[in-house]
């Protein structure tokens, strides 16, 4: 009998075993298939009932209603251990439903937006706007609801990459009554976010009123058709030109303060600290151009006009960066990064090209992807996009990171020439001058008002030298200087 028994448990507990990690894995993946539980449960029985063994099974359990439950701060990922909670969407009493907003924390990379496991009832908030929160410790404590069910994931992101700040903001009553009214998946929230839709004002047709995802194709196809069929507005009158008068230069206005006051570094400065310590260490070198930008003025105005008809906002960025794709498809090794011991490159199929912004948490760099596949007015787009966002502090993980090349525009600000750091994991930074009016030579040596930009880069030295820097510029100065060669080199 006891042979038997051994034969038995030989066969049957990697079976279990196998099954166990299959619904393990279903677990995080939110599917549990019942069959496997099936068999499992029928190999267990079948060892119990030949010999006595006791084998050890899984169980589940949902919180009961009533009780009190810790909701903690699931791992955000990329190492990160703690984070600086920027605002709060709840509070104390506050009725929560799966899926609603809790809070917004800002890691060192990118805000992030938590959202909630549980229905049920804030009764505790662990922390202050400006604290920091530990990644595995409780936010907030919530008291189940009668019925109440908890996602699969404890401490559920709703797309960090995508923040919510791409939805209409909500005074406080319509974004509870939203909360309590509208059920979606995290993927379908992403989807509205993305196309700037408010999910309330999408009819459900899914369980419960539940926003699937063909309700918001369905939305966007009817919105379109809105436009499309919407009559052309009456063209307004021209008003008289108004005499323009020089505004005065805005000052900031000072702090007067009778002590000193220290304060720690944390998120987005903490990062550039670490960043640009570690790019001090790669030695790389200047190279300075100018450009007349006569051509692309007169260029951008034509394509400021198209664009605002089809909604878009148009300004220089979207011509300097597709002239800068296509010069990299000619000098490949400018959108290559090296390894940490300057021993290999990686030459980069995509064309992921960042862009500088000067924001109240300090500077950032988003990134827009893939602009070698993109046509000015997408990039047109998606840098409008970029630069709502980091205006009100919701860029995104995906957003920020992955870039290969970069263009600071400091010249909105002011300046002509400067020295940009490289970023790194990157091996070239351009920054941009303001663009002044200067009295120029043509070919008859006639003096004529020219609109002149600079350019200053810096490339890594290691991998690149100073005359591959000075083709490319001179490519990409072609292409601004002549866009007619910009637009027949487009693919």
């Amino acid at each position: 009998m006891a042979t038997l028994a051994r034969t038995l448990l030989f066969f049957t507990k990697p079976r279990v075993r196998l099954h166990n990690l299959l619904y393990q894995k279903q677990r995080r993946c939110g599917c549990l298939l019942g069959r496997h539980l099936s068999l499992k449960k029928q190999s267990i029985a079948s060892a119990r009932c030949f010999c006595s063994v006791s084998i050890r099974t899984f169980h589940t359990s949902q919180p009961a209603a009533g009780q009190m439950v810790p909701f903690l701060l699931s791992d955000i990922g990329e190492g990160i251990r703690e984070v600086n909670v920027k605002e709060w969407f709840v509070e104390v009493g506050d009725k929560v439903a799966q899926f609603d907003s809790i809070c917004e924390v800002q890691s060192d990379k990118a805000s992030v937006t938590i959202t909630s496991r549980y229905d049920g009832i804030v009764q505790k908030l662990y922390y202050n706007v400006d604290d920091i929160a530990l990644v595995g410790k409780p936010l907030v404590d919530i008291e189940l609801a009668e019925g109440a069910k908890a996602s699969m994931e404890e401490g559920q992101i709703d797309q960090a990459d995508v923040p919510l700040s791409t939805t209409p903001e909500l005074t406080s009553a319509e974004s509870h009554n939203a909360r309590e009214k509208t059920l979606a998946t995290p993927a379908v929230r992403r989807i509205a976010q993305e196309n700037n839709i408010r999910l309330s004002d999408v009819p459900g047709t899914g369980r419960e009123g539940r926003v699937l995802k063909e309700d918001i194709v369905s939305y966007l196809e009817g919105r379109a058709e809105a436009v499309q069929s919407a009559p052309p507005p009456e063209a307004a009158p021209v008003p008289p030109k108004p005499i323009v008068v020089a505004a005065p230069v805005s000052r900031p206005t000072p702090v007067v303060t009778g002590k000193d006051r220290t304060e720690p570094i944390r998120g987005i400065r903490k990062t550039m600290v670490k960043t640009m310590t570690q790019a001090q260490t790669i030695p790389h070198f200047g190279y300075c151009d100018e450009v007349n930008m006569d051509a692309v003025i007169e260029l951008r105005t034509v394509m400021k006009t198209l664009a605002a008809e089809r909604g878009v906002k148009f300004s220089y960025m979207p011509i300097f960066l597709k002239a800068a794709s296509l010069a990299l498809l000619q000098f490949p090794i400018l959108n290559s990064s090296v390894d940490e011991k300057c021993e290999n490159i990686t030459y980069k199929a995509s064309h992921n090209i960042g862009f500088a912004m000067d924001t109240k948490d300090g500077l950032l760099v988003p990134n827009v992807k893939n602009v070698q596949s993109l046509s000015m007015l997408e990039v047109a787009s998606e840098l409008s996009r970029l630069m709502q966002l980091g205006s009100a502090g919701k860029l995104g993980t995906h957003d920020l990171s992955g870039g290969t090349f970069t263009l600071s525009n400091i010249g909105t600000i002011g300046g002509t020439y400067t020295k940009p750091v490289l970023l790194p994991t990157e091996v070239v930074i351009g920054a941009l001058g303001k663009i002044q009016v200067l009295p120029r030579f043509d070919s008859n040596d006639n003096v004529y008002k020219a609109h002149v930009m600079n350019i200053s880069w810096s490339a890594d030295h290691r991998i690149i030298e100073g005359a591959t820097m000075a083709k490319f510029s001179n490519l990409w100065k072609s292409y601004l200087e002549n866009p007619t060669s910009l637009i027949l080199d487009m693919k």
